[in-house]
């Protein structure tokens, strides 16, 4: 019932992912959610954020940052960074994951998506085709609508972790 919005990777943080193994898996484009997937909400890019991207164009990635924010808040963060990016994307539709794909030149099968939310980017990547990477929340601020849309996740992400468990036995 919940599998359309499980992920096809669940990790602690952005910055675990193997980007180099992906890399020589084949990937070349990475598709980024920012609010508490690279910083926290609302905040600019960290030291920690710039590394990531400057390391993600050494390995050969394209990058794109796609949010549902408004033209201000993605311009904020990305001064530091200098990717392309897509504002206002009403995640959870397709529409803007595959004009991503389109902006790095990249397809279905050699992208990724990075994202901390089910309902919006998780479900959005899956239905544009691409493989998706959950990772958790930065930080615990966030604003109601998201607040609430948490706990609807949880009961996912147990149903989730559920399988994971049963198909290890």
């Amino acid at each position: 019932m919940f599998d359309r919005f499980f992920p096809d990777e669940y990790v602690a943080s952005t910055y675990v992912i193997p980007f180099e193994k992906l890399y020589e898996e084949g990937y070349r484009g990475v598709i980024f959610d920012i609010d508490n997937t690279l910083v926290p909400h609302g905040a600019p890019a960290d030291e920690r954020a710039r590394k990531l991207f400057e390391r993600l164009g050494q390995i050969g990635f394209a990058t794109c940052l796609i949010s549902n924010n408004q033209k201000p808040r993605v311009d904020m963060f990305n001064r530091e960074i200098g990717t392309k990016y897509i504002c206002n994307a009403h995640k959870p539709s397709t529409k803007n994951y595959i004009r991503a794909m389109e902006i790095m030149g990249t397809d279905r099968g050699t992208t990724l998506f990075v994202g901390d939310q089910l309902f919006t980017d998780v479900w959005g990547a899956k239905r544009a085709g691409i493989h998706n990477i959950l990772v958790k929340p930065i930080h615990p601020k966030e604003e109601i609508q998201i607040v609430l849309k948490r706990y609807l996740e949880r009961v996912v992400l147990y149903f989730y972790k559920k399988r994971l468990k049963n198909k290890g036995n």
